[in-house]
């Protein structure tokens, strides 16, 4: 299995927050070291690795990360906490899997 995690520098030149936030977590867990690549998508620079692969799967938000198990299909995962359960196997609370949808989707909102 390989992971690619791609994060996103703006037209401005900044680091999205997101991404500094997921790589923070990424970092604290130990997780960091299951990533086998990191990307840069570039706004500025269309075609910058991550931009090319943001592309190539359709992918419109950052951060992500793309898992290539075997011949099997990339499978592209845009929610943090989703990933590390699905993909590392690992627990995660629902509250922060359910904040981070939030977080996302400002146009979502509690029934």
């Amino acid at each position: 299995m390989k992971i690619t995690f791609v994060k996103k520098i703006k037209a401005d030149g900044s680091l999205c927050q997101k991404c500094n936030d997921v790589m923070e977590k990424l970092e604290e867990s130990g997780n960091i070291n299951k990533i086998d690549e990191i990307l840069i998508a570039d706004e500025r620079d269309p075609s910058s690795p991550g931009m090319q692969l943001a592309n190539q799967l359709g992918v419109e938000r950052a951060p992500f990360f793309v898992v290539q198990r075997d011949r099997q299909t990339p499978e592209v995962h845009t929610v943090y906490f989703k990933f590390v359960k699905d993909v590392l196997d690992q627990e995660t609370s629902e509250k922060d899997a359910a904040q981070e949808i939030l977080n996302d989707n400002p146009d979502l909102d509690f029934l």
